[in-house]
C-alpha cells in the first residue's frame, strides 16, 4: 500500500511541475484513523493485539529503537522485574526524554481513564477554574465511575478538573466537555492537541476515555501527557491533590469529601497517578515519581491483576527505572513536540522524457511557429497529461509483471511490513466493532 501511495505521489508530483513550473508539492499523509461513537461500544479487547502506531510517513515516534511489538532495554541495564506481564509499557527519564525501556511502545490500546490525563492537559488552560458550571441529568447518567454531580448542583471548573483525575469521575469529564462547548468540541481539543504534542497513536473519542470504537492511546503516548502534566505547575498540584469538597444540593445530596483514589499515593517521591479500567481496555495506569533530583515517568497498558494490579507493576518499573544510570543513553527518546517527528525524505520518480531514441540521438528539431489560437499553458496541460499517463502505464505494467510469491514461513522484512495489521499474540486493544452489547464500565 506505501508503494502504492509512493507511486501516486510521484504522478502527482510531475503534474505539479509541469503544470506548475514550481517544486513538486508531496501528496498528503493518508487520513490518521478516527474513533466512530455511532459504532457499538467496544466489549473486549481484540484477540489478534493492538495495532501498531506510525508518524507521519510511516515514522517511529521517537526513533527506530522503538519500532518493535517485543521489549527493547537500554544496553547495560539490570534485569528487568519478572512480574511486569503488561502487554504495553514504557519506563523514561521525563527531564531528558530518555526512554529506558519498553514493550511494544506504539501499540494502540484502548486508553480507559487514563485518557483523562489528554482532557486536563487540553482544557486546564482553556477553561476558568473560577467558571461554575451546573449540573445536568446527563451528568447524573453518566456511565461507570462517577463523582457524584446531580441536577441543582453547582461544580467550580477547578474542582470538577480534581474530582475528573482524584475519582476518574465521567461525570466530572462530560460537565467539563460541556463547558468547553460540548462532547464534540472537546474531542476535536484533544486530538488536536495529541497532534501538537507528537502523540500520533492517540485517538480521543470521549473526553472520559469509555470504549468508542476506534479511540486509543499507547505507552509511549501516555508518558507524553503525564511528562507535561507534572512539569505544568497548575496540573501537577491537581494530581497531588489529597482531597476535596463537593458542595451539598438541597433535597438531593449533602456536601461530601473525595479523596485521591491514586493506588500509588503512598511511593516515596511520587508525582500522581492515573487508573483506568474498561471491558475492552483491561487495566491500564500512567504515573511519575522522583527521587533524587531525577524525574521518571511509567506507563501500563492492557493487563489484569493477577500476578500484580498494574499499579503495582508501574512501581517495580519505578523501582528498577531509579537503578538504571543516566549514563546508559537511551532506546528511544520522548518528543517535545511534532515538531521533533520528521518525517522520511519523499522518494522522487524523474518523469519520462516525452521525446523518444530516434529524437535524441538526432537531436532537437528546427522550432515550430507559436500557435495563435490557444492559451500558452495548454501546451504545458498536453505535456503533463502524456507525462502522467506515461507513468502511470509503467507502474501499471510493473504490478502486472509481478509475480506473487507462494506463502510461505515470513521473514523479518515481511513481520515488519505487517506490524499495522495485527499485533503481538494475547495483547488487547482496539478491537472492530462488535454486535452490541453493555456499556464498557470504567475506573
Amino acid at each position: 500500500m506505501r508503494r502504492r501511495r509512493g507511486a501516486l505521489a510521484a504522478v502527482l508530483a510531475v503534474l505539479a511541475v509541469l503544470l506548475g513550473g514550481g517544486p513538486a508539492v508531496a501528496a498528503p499523509d493518508p487520513a490518521r484513523p478516527t474513533a466512530d461513537p455511532a459504532a457499538p461500544t467496544p466489549t473486549a479487547p481484540l484477540p489478534g493485539g493492538p495495532p501498531q502506531g506510525e508518524g507521519p510517513g510511516g515514522v517511529t515516534v521517537g526513533g527506530e529503537g522503538l519500532d518493535t511489538r517485543g521489549t527493547v532495554v537500554v544496553d547495560g541495564a539490570p534485569p528487568l522485574p519478572a512480574d511486569v506481564v503488561a502487554a504495553g509499557w514504557l519506563v523514561a527519564d521525563a527531564g531528558t526524554g530518555d526512554v529506558l525501556a519498553a514493550r511494544d511502545p506504539h501499540g494502540r490500546y484502548y486508553p480507559a481513564s487514563t485518557l483523562k490525563t489528554l482532557t486536563l492537559l487540553t482544557l486546564a488552560h482553556r477553561l476558568d477554574p473560577a467558571a461554575v458550571v451546573a449540573g445536568t441529568v446527563e451528568d447524573e447518567a453518566m456511565e461507570g465511575s462517577k463523582v457524584g454531580i446531580v441536577v441543582g448542583g453547582h461544580y467550580p471548573v477547578g474542582l470538577l478538573f480534581q474530582a475528573l483525575v482524584m475519582q476518574s469521575g465521567n461525570d466530572a469529564a462530560n460537565a467539563l466537555a460541556r463547558a468547553f462547548g460540548g462532547t464534540a468540541a472537546t474531542v476535536d481539543a484533544m486530538n488536536a492537541t495529541a497532534l501538537e504534542m507528537g502523540a500520533f497513536d492517540t485517538v480521543a473519542g470521549s473526553p472520559s476515555g469509555l470504549d468508542v470504537a476506534g479511540q486509543s492511546s499507547s505507552p509511549y503516548d501516555l508518558a507524553l501527557f503525564f511528562r507535561a502534566l507534572v512539569a505544568d505547575p497548575f496540573t501537577a498540584g491537581i494530581l497531588l491533590t489529597p482531597t476535596a469538597q463537593m458542595p451539598g444540593v438541597e433535597g438531593r445530596s449533602p456536601g461530601f469529601q473525595i479523596q485521591n483514589e491514586n493506588p500509588l499515593a503512598g511511593y516515596p517521591g511520587t508525582l500522581g497517578g492515573k487508573t483506568g479500567f474498561t471491558d475492552a481496555a483491561r487495566h491500564t495506569f500512567v504515573t511519575a515519581a522522583e527521587r533524587d533530583g531525577r524525574r521518571l515517568v511509567v506507563s501500563v497498558m492492557g493487563t489484569e491483576n493477577v500476578p500484580r494490579r498494574a499499579s503495582d507493576q508501574a512501581a517495580l518499573l519505578l523501582d528498577w527505572g531509579f537503578t538504571v544510570p543516566p549514563s546508559l543513553g537511551s532506546v528511544g527518546t520522548l518528543v517535545d513536540s511534532a515538531a521533533d517527528v520528521v518525517p522520511p525524505e519523499p522518494t522522487t520518480t524523474a518523469a519520462p522524457s516525452p521525446a523518444g531514441p530516434a529524437e535524441v540521438a538526432a537531436g532537437p528539431a528546427d522550432p515550430a511557429p507559436p500557435a495563435d489560437d490557444g492559451p500558452p499553458a495548454l501546451g504545458a496541460v498536453a505535456l503533463g497529461a502524456a507525462a502522467v499517463a506515461v507513468v502511470a502505464a509503467t507502474l501499471i505494467g510493473r504490478r502486472r509483471a509481478v509475480r506473487r510469491a507462494p506463502r510461505g514461513p515470513a521473514g523479518p522484512q515481511a513481520r515488519r511490513g505487517a506490524r499495522d495489521r495485527r499485533g503481538p499474540p494475547g495483547r488487547s486493544g482496539p478491537s472492530a466493532p462488535g454486535p452490541g452489547g453493555s456499556p464498557s464500565t470504567l475506573r
